[in-house]
Parts: structure tokens; sequence; C-alpha cells
């Protein structure tokens, strides 16, 4: 995706919304990666990020001793395209899978194979919106389709971005779910629409959900 593009992926390739800047992510911008939306609360990150999140009333922490990482995925899943690689999406994906890996590494054992000791975590990178800055104008569109068309974004304004997750914590013995949560990073920017998104540009944000997957109390 170019920087542009995919700063202007989002849930719902008809939308446009001024409500994306709200701090949390919004119903109509869930994107299906999660089978039930519908007990999702609002709640603070460990670093203090307005999340919305549910937690099983069976969820124990202790009796998870291990995790096992699933790949994080893009979903709705993208194609690569002139303005964003392959090469650029699985550096994305290998950075957080790594990321989460190395900060749960703090607390628990991380397994390459889930077993019944296992907390299994699979996540997605579910969307992009920007703003070109001084217009305040909040473009949303599916990741999918970003990858497939040309920059739908005009003008050479600094952007400024919000990338968005959603997460699941699922027992291994029995694929419950044990948390589910989405949320969203803030503060990127992009120098404007005609530039190629690099992992550098949406680092910070992975990091941020990454320490504060470790330091998550239900």
């Amino acid at each position: 995706m170019s920087r542009a593009s995919l700063f202007c992926l989002s849930l719902f390739a008809s939308l446009l919304i001024a409500g994306c800047a709200s701090k949390t992510t919004q119903p109509s911008q869930y994107s299906g990666f999660l089978a039930d939306y519908s007990q999702l609360q609002p709640a603070k990150s460990p670093s203090g990020a307005p999340v919305l999140r549910w937690v099983a009333p069976t969820f124990k922490p202790d009796a998870y001793p291990e995790v096992y990482v699933e790949k994080p995925v893009f979903y709705p899943a993208p194609k690569p395209s002139d303005t964003v690689s392959q090469a650029t999406l699985d550096q994305i994906s290998d950075y957080l899978q790594k990321a989460i890996e190395r900060e749960l590494s703090q607390r628990m054992r991380i397994v390459d194979t889930p077993t019944r000791d296992s907390l299994v975590l699979r996540s997605a990178i579910t969307a992009v919106d920007s703003s070109a800055e001084d217009l305040h104008v909040y473009e949303v569109i599916p990741i999918a389709l970003v990858l497939a068309a040309a920059n739908t974004a005009a003008g050479t304004r600094d952007r400024d971005t919000n990338i968005y997750l959603e997460l699941e914590g699922v027992d291994a013995r029995n694929n419950e779910p044990m948390i589910r949560v989405v949320r969203k990073g803030h503060g990127l920017k992009l120098e404007n629409d005609s530039t190629q998104l690099t992992l550098k540009d949406i680092q910070p944000a992975l990091d941020s959900w990454a320490k504060d997957a470790r330091a998550f109390k239900p």
C-alpha cells in the first residue's frame, strides 16, 4: 500500500465519516474478523489508550503458562499492487508477531505449536483511516480494496493516520474465546499520498500494541 493508500483504507468502502475521529473504533468500522462484537465494552489499555474489550468471566491468566501467537493477518485480505508490495505486507505482519512474542515472553512461554496449556492469540490489522492535515476529513475505505485500486486521496498535505487492530485470545483446549480487543493506533503521519507505505511508518503503533499485550490485566 502506498502510505496514502493504506491510510485511506478502512472498514467499509462507501463510508466517509467524521466519526472516525473518535478515540475508539465505531461499530460501523468492525471488520468481521471477530465472531462477536456485541459484548465489547469501553476500557483502557495498560498504557492508557482507549480500547473496546471483552474478557470471559471464566478467564484466569494463571491457567495459561504458554502462548501461541498466530501470524497477524490483514483482514479483509488485500492483494499486492504497485503501491504496496507483498514484501511490505509480510514485513508488517512478521514484525507485529515478533513484537508480541518478544513482549509476552517476559511473562509466558512462547510455543511454536499450541498445547492444552496454551492461549492462542489471533490478530488482524483491519483498517486505516487518514485525514489531510488542516482538513480534518477522514476517509474510510476497506483494507482489501486499497491495493486493488489507484490512490484515492488527492493532494500533498501531510496526512495523520489511525491504524486499527482486532485481537482475540482463545483457549487451545476447546477453542473458546477468552479475550477480545478492538483498538486504534494513533499519531502516525505520512508526508503525502504519493509515497509508499513502509514498516517504519506504522512501527510505533505495532510496538505499543505489543507492550500493552504484555501488561494486560483482566
